[in-house]
């Protein structure tokens, strides 16, 4: 299909020149996007009905229309900031109607306007009311260091002693990972199936070098140490008739990657 040829400006009038351009851009975004949406589109078609389909994983389903949902949005966004309010006044807004569970915790920021003062010079005004709106907000895992001392005590007329705390139990004694660590570690592989070379590229970006390795070793200690707890969980549950818990062999070899 040949393109339509070019458009001389000069020819339209002057007060009609930017209605013209702003189409023309428009035009030009349009195309973009439904470029993209073809992409992805005969991508997502080739993993239904090529010859990979049935290997496919329930993850990349999931993953395969995630990103066609937000090409989706993108598109809808992008044409909601370039249309003039009063192309579409009947248009509805988008909102989230999602609810917040109460028992979050809220942080208000109370805007107040720059001035009280009445416009028309009759004095301060008062609060009538206020509208209150909810925004979710995410706070990332936060990373820090926890540093014990233990000092050391002792009197300097007697040399016959040292007064010093003894030094905490650790799950993994001269190792890095707390025992907090380990259990972010254990959620974010076994619940929420992040394999351990993932979680080291995130520490990475935080300048933390931990090697799967190294998390796969504070895997196999944790699995080690919860073996006892696994059994007695299992055989709890098994004699009450109830959901069955995986035994310690199977705590024991859990994948490590």
């Amino acid at each position: 299909m040949s393109s339509a040829p070019p458009i001389d400006l000069s020819a339209i009038p002057e007060d009609q020149r930017d209605a013209v351009l702003a189409v023309l851009r428009e035009r030009v975004a349009l195309r973009e996007a439904n470029k993209r949406l073809e992409h992805l589109i005969a991508e997502l078609n080739q993993a239904v009905h090529g010859k990979r389909s049935e290997k496919l994983s329930e993850d990349e389903w999931r993953l395969a229309f995630e990103d066609l949902e937000a090409a989706v949005a993108e598109v809808e966004t992008q044409q909601d900031e370039q249309a003039p309010p009063q192309a579409s006044p009947l248009r509805a807004v988008r909102r989230n109607r999602g609810n917040l569970p109460k028992d979050l915790p809220r942080i208000e920021k109370v805007i107040e306007p720059d001035s009280l003062d009445c416009p028309c010079g009759c004095g301060e005004m008062h609060r009538i009311g206020a509208d209150r709106t909810e925004r979710l907000d995410i706070i990332p895992a936060q990373i820090r260091v926890i540093v014990t001392v233990r000092p050391k005590y002792a009197y300097r007329a007697c040399a016959d002693g040292i007064t010093q705390a003894p030094a905490p139990a650790h799950l993994i004694e001269g190792g890095l990972p707390t025992e907090g660590a380990i259990a972010h570690v254990l959620v974010s592989k076994f619940s929420d199936h992040l394999p351990l070379y993932r979680q080291s590229q995130i520490l990475a970006r935080s300048g933390i070098d931990l090697h799967r390795s190294t998390l796969a070793d504070s895997v196999g200690t944790a699995a080690f140490n919860l073996g006892p707890v696994v059994d007695r969980l299992s055989e709890h549950l098994k004699g009450s008739g109830k959901l069955f818990m995986p035994s310690r062999q199977h705590a024991l070899h859990a994948p490590a990657g």
